[in-house]
């Protein structure tokens, strides 16, 4: 069965006041202050006792302030994916990971593999920066990350860091969070190999083998998989009759590797690499193109040189990510060859951690170059008779920056400040600064404030695309202020969030016009008891349109949902785990204020260890066959999938 729109809402409700009662309950009965030192907890996939690992709730995160911190001393709101979590999306995508998270919400054209785009604190994947292994990866030209293609099963963890704080230390693009995606094999515990199969809806099937080496100074891993959909028919209910009712398949090639070498107690050296090549069947406009698809490369490569002394760590980094998509439809000017967009970006840091007694300083400077190389276009301004374009130059730019921070983890508080400088070759000078703190006036309470300033610049769409170009359009920019109290102990991780941004020179009609302004409230609590994990997450958004003189003033943001939320239960015994999740998503308007109805997802994925060395994994979405909609475009509804599995086996030789 699926809950009613009503009785969601007050199963939400009841939710946060359960939580927020725990909450204050275990505060209460704490006295005096102390720190929150957690033993580690063994993380691998089966242990000589066949012990499945527990959830470890206080965790080791770099994208909060790029040196290893705990969650507990970070200030902004942070979230890891770890490897165990990974294993409930074997055959699924980056974007199928984030949609269950609390604080995201997805928008997708369709199934596996189709265009999709993400939400957080109100602000779209533009403004949310991706970077994998510390390297910036998305579209330049669209300024959004093919997530939808990236393979899950190639991923040793995913950090979210929710809010702008990101801004003053990775730059441009982070105004509502950075997502950091780390490649499988940089945390290399024992040799082994593993090989992985697997089966699902739609004709889905999976295989994949991963080969991982360890001794004392080095470690090495390699992965590669195949993945395959027939998938469904993306358009549900088109408003024109001449789209493919067709299945959109998709299929893709994927690899990862990771090597770390110890040159000496004091150097250390090491590269990366994630990589998909892919291929996704889309729907076009006219019956001369039954068969339009798109051709996409993805990926990043990282290479890094380290050295420590007792006082501090130097770091020096060189890495490239691509975007290349070529697809072929109907707005290709020539099908055979399609149209061709393809995104460089180069990267190279240096920066250093001070131990400086009392807290870290950490001081830098980056360099990065982003190239587009895209085939000419049809510029439809002049509709019905469009001309051709050649629709970006320049086609290049580089950023110079540099940045500092200062970060202080004590038993009774926590500090946080960060400045940067970006010098565009674009749109010029740009910085930003973090300040942040947080004091523990009780044992396991923390209460801390946080302001931050961010911006995105201009994409090359918003430069020069035909018909909408403006090359002196300015960066967007926020102001953002949170607030949290916070709950930790052996047990469960409990935070209540508070924030609200100011966003000015938004980009609209190749102007920057449009202002907007985002409050909202955010819960989380996650829980370990025994053999039993349980938790709740709760978004509350109000997300407003502040132009002024537009027909949209005050009304809320397309596809930012008011309210949404999840809770999980699981059990975990030696030789097998289960977890039931519910996510729920109110309801939404599109970009042409049509309104989209709320719904409520019900999950459940499991593992079982048939022996030490064999696991088999099944993922059920959508038991209750809810029928909801993501999004909607030009009269277009797209179609989303009913009740589907996937079933996997895994066996490791180690």
């Amino acid at each position: 069965m699926s809950l009613s729109r009503s009785s969601s809402r007050t199963y939400l409700r009841l939710s946060i006041l359960s939580a927020l009662g725990l909450f204050t309950m275990q505060a209460a009965t704490a006295a005096t202050p102390a720190s929150h030192d957690s033993a580690a907890v063994n993380t691998s996939p089966a242990t000589d006792d066949h012990t499945l690992p527990q959830v470890e709730l206080d965790k080791i995160v770099v994208t909060a302030t790029r040196t290893p911190t705990k969650t507990s001393n970070v200030i902004a709101q942070t979230r890891v994916i770890d490897s165990e979590a990974l294993q409930r999306y074997q055959g699924q995508t980056v974007v199928d990971v984030l949609k269950n998270q609390p604080g995201i919400n997805i928008t997708q054209s369709g199934g596996m593999g189709t265009a999709s785009n993400f939400y957080m604190r109100g602000f779209d994947s533009k403004q949310v920066l991706v970077i994998i292994d510390g390297i910036r990866y998305g579209s330049i030209s669209l300024g959004s990350p093919s997530l939808n293609l990236l393979a899950a099963d190639q991923i040793d963890r995913i950090e979210v860091l929710y809010g702008a704080s990101g801004s003053s230390i990775y730059g441009s693009d982070a105004m509502g969070g950075v997502i950091q995606i780390f490649t499988k094999g940089n945390n290399v515990e024992q040799s082994n190999v593993s090989t992985t199969v697997g089966y699902g809806s739609n004709n889905h099937y999976q295989v994949g083998i991963t080969g991982q080496l360890k001794n004392d100074t080095s470690s090495l891993s390699l992965g590669v998989s195949r993945n395959e959909t027939d998938g469904f028919n993306a358009i549900a209910n088109s408003s024109s009759a001449d789209y493919n009712a067709d299945d959109d398949g998709f299929k893709s090639t994927n690899a990862s590797l990771a090597l770390q070498h110890k040159l000496s107690d004091s150097l250390s050296a090491g590269i990366s690499a994630l990589y998909t090549d892919s291929t996704t069947d889309i729907d076009s406009a006219g019956n001369a193109f039954p068969n339009a698809y798109s051709d996409q490369k993805n990926g990043s490569a990282n290479a890094y040189l380290q050295y420590k002394t007792p006082s501090t760590v130097s770091k020096l980094s060189y890495g490239q990510s691509i975007d290349k998509s070529t697809t072929h439809d109907a707005n290709s000017i020539d099908y055979q060859k399609g149209s061709q967009y393809d995104t460089t970006q180069e990267q190279a840091r240096l920066e250093t951690s001070i131990n400086a007694q009392p807290g870290t300083v950490i001081v830098g400077a980056e360099w990065l170059s982003q190239k587009l190389d895209a085939s000419d276009v049809l510029d439809f301004s002049g509709y019905p008779n469009p001309a051709v374009q050649t629709p970006y130059n320049p086609d290049d730019r580089t950023v110079k920056s540099a940045f500092v921070g200062y970060q202080l983890a004590d038993t009774y508080y926590d500090v946080q400040a960060n400045y940067r400088v970006d010098d565009n070759s674009q749109y010029g000078h740009e910085s930003t600064y973090n300040l942040g703190a947080a004091i523990r006036p009780l044992a396991g309470m923390r209460i801390g404030a946080n302001y931050a300033t961010g911006f995105r610049a201009p994409t090359f769409n918003d430069l020069y695309w035909p018909g909408f170009s403006n090359p002196n359009l300015k960066p967007e920019r926020t102001k953002n202020t949170e607030v949290f109290v916070e709950y930790v102990n052996d047990a469960q991780t409990s935070r209540l969030t508070g924030y609200h941004t100011d966003a000015e020179d938004l980009i609209s009609s190749a102007a920057n016009i449009s202002e907007a302004k985002i409050k909202g409230l955010s819960l989380t609590s996650d829980w370990n008891m025994n053999a039993f994990i349980f938790g709740l997450g709760y978004d509350y958004l109000d997300a407003k349109d502040k132009t002024a003189n537009s027909a949209s003033y005050n009304q809320q943001l397309a596809y930012r949902p008011k309210n949404s939320g999840m809770v999980y239960v699981g059990y975990q015994q030696p030789m097998f785990d289960v977890r039931l999740e519910a996510k729920h998503t109110d309801d939404r308007v599109t970009a042409e204020n049509n309104k989209l109805d709320s719904y409520t997802l019900l999950n459940l994925s499991g593992a079982v260890y048939i022996t030490p060395n064999l696991r088999a994994n099944l993922r059920v979405d959508n038991i209750t066959d809810e029928d909801y909609t993501l999004a909607s475009q030009f009269g277009n509804e797209y179609a989303t999938e009913g009740t589907s599995y996937f079933g996997s086996l895994t066996y490791d030789w180690y």
